[in-house]
Order: C-alpha cells, then structure tokens, then sequence
C-alpha cells in the first residue's frame, strides 16, 4: 500500500517513468501520462493505441517510457490491457499495474467496445482517458467527445454551420452505467485532484476508469503556455466537471457557486473564434441544463 500522504508538489516522486517524447510544445496528454506514472510507478505495463502518445513516444532509440508499454490495435486498447492484466494474474504478480492511455476517439468511439468488455468483465485495469477532444493525431478530425462548435478538418465552420453540431456525448456517464467499482474525471487544470484519482484507481480491485481534460495546443488553437490555465478555466466556467461514481453513487468533487465567463475560455481558442453570440448562448444553456441535472441528483 501506498503511503497516504497528501499528494503534491513536495510528496511526489522526483523519478521520472516518462519522459523525452517527442510530443508538441504545451501537450495536455504528455502531461497527463507523466503525472500518472508517477503515481504508479516502474512496475506498470502500459496499452496505447494509435494516436499522439505512442507516436511521439516509440521512436527508437529515444523510448519515452521507462517502464514496459506496448502499442495496441486501434479498436484493442481495453482488449490489451485485459490480456496484460490476465498475464500478471496468470505468472503470480501481484504488486503490478495494467493501464491503458487512449485519446477521446481510441475511446468514446473506436475503442468504445473493448472498453466496454474490459469493465463488464471487472478486469484489474485501470484505463485512462486523454481527452483532447479531436483526432489531433491524423489531422484534427472530429470524434464523439468534440465539443459543440469545434471547428475541425471534418466539422468545418461557415455561415450555416457552427462547426461541430452535437455536444460531447456523456462518457463518464456511459461508463458509470456499467456499475463499473470507480471512474472519476479530472483535468490537468487541477493535477493534484488527478493524481489523487490515479492512487485511488490502483488500489480498486477490478476496473477503473479516469477521463482527464487534456488541451491540445495545435488543435485547440491556443498559446503553448496557457494549457494549464486553460484546462482549469473549463472546469472554473461549468464546461468541464469534476467527479467520482463509486459504491452506486456519483459525487461532485468540485461545485463552483458561480461560473467565470465561457465567452473567455472560448475566445482563447482559435477553434471557436468563429462563434457568435446565438452560439455562445447554446453552449451556456446546455452548460446549465448539465449542472442542474448533477446538481439535483448527485451527492
């Protein structure tokens, strides 16, 4: 068992299990990735499918990973890690970790059925969602968890269309339908949060599921510098939560009495400085509709 004090900036580990990527200046998921290993450590065996990670972290010889990590089929990411955490079960280790690290379309899309079988299994694995938001890896298409008026490569911004049409389907939710033991979101915005979910999901025994805002400068269309920053204003302006389901129940770890402005954490972005006012309008109405709901029937 983990020692359990606080998590932060003076108890964490100064090893590193991931670095020297090859990831874009100001990367959310490299960040993510990074926080995560340093929780869970050397004994780790890590499933990525196709996408930014294991692009920028398997080029030989300067492998990001420090630890054992293997790239996955696409649609596989839960099916590996399933096979990984069979084979740990199977050789008698007991003081190791299976984790997969997908992206929003590896997850909420393309890999949507491994992942579903994985928990409906109650395999020892803890899965990790990088949601950028996008398929920033082939070119910045749009996925099921690409928020309203994104503008990509294939939801394009003009005078009919806002951009992308449909808001970002409940992920957290849909897992959390599965009775799943513990899924929790979080954003790089608030690390120390995330880094407390990560020691929490290596301690469930059976699936666990963490999906993490992580902002993609090149594909969001914002300053290197401000991903951080702009991470935490998501969940400061409603438009991102931060929550647990365990034992039945969800809880809202964080519950602002008052948003700051979404028309800030907006026009940062290059990928919504085409909205207009009716826009901004849609987005707030079905930001608050979200809260009431949570607010109403969650602890």
């Amino acid at each position: 068992m983990m020692d359990k004090k606080p998590i932060n900036a003076r108890t964490l580990t100064n090893k590193e299990y991931f670095y020297g990527h090859k990831a874009c200046g100001g990367c959310g998921e490299s960040l993510a990735v990074r926080l995560a290993m340093k929780i869970l450590g050397e004994r780790t065996f890590a499933s990525l499918p196709a996408g930014c990670m294991s692009a920028v972290s398997f080029i030989y010889p300067q492998m990001a990973f420090r630890n054992n990590a293997i790239i996955t089929p696409f649609a596989s990411t839960g099916a590996v890690a399933s096979g990984v955490a069979a084979g740990l079960k199977a050789l008698g280790i007991k003081d190791a970790y299976s984790i997969g690290f997908a992206g929003d379309g590896g997850t909420a899309d393309i890999g949507l059925q491994s992942l579903s079988g994985a928990i409906d299994r109650n395999d020892k694995v803890i899965y990790i969602c990088n949601d950028n938001e996008a398929y920033m890896n082939t070119g910045i298409q749009k996925s099921g968890l690409t928020p309203y008026g994104s503008k990509t490569t294939t939801s394009p911004a003009g005078e009919n269309i806002p951009g992308a049409q449909n808001m970002k389907k409940n992920m957290f939710e849909i897992v959390a339908a599965h009775d799943i033991a513990y899924a929790a979101t979080a954003s790089i915005g608030y690390p120390e949060d995330f880094m407390r979910k990560v020691e929490k999901a290596k301690e469930v025994e059976g699936t666990s599921y963490i999906h993490i805002l992580a902002p993609c400068p090149t594909g969001w269309g914002h300053a290197t510098n401000i991903t951080i920053s702009l991470a935490k204003e998501a969940v400061d302006c409603g438009l991102w939560y931060l929550a647990e389901y365990e034992n039945g129940e969800f809880k809202l770890n964080k519950n602002p009495k008052e948003f700051t402005p979404i028309e800030s954490y907006l026009k940062k972005q290059g990928r919504f400085k085409h909205l207009g006012e009716e826009d901004i309008k849609v987005i707030e109405k079905h930001r608050d509709y979200k809260w009431e709901k949570m607010r109403k029937n969650w602890v």
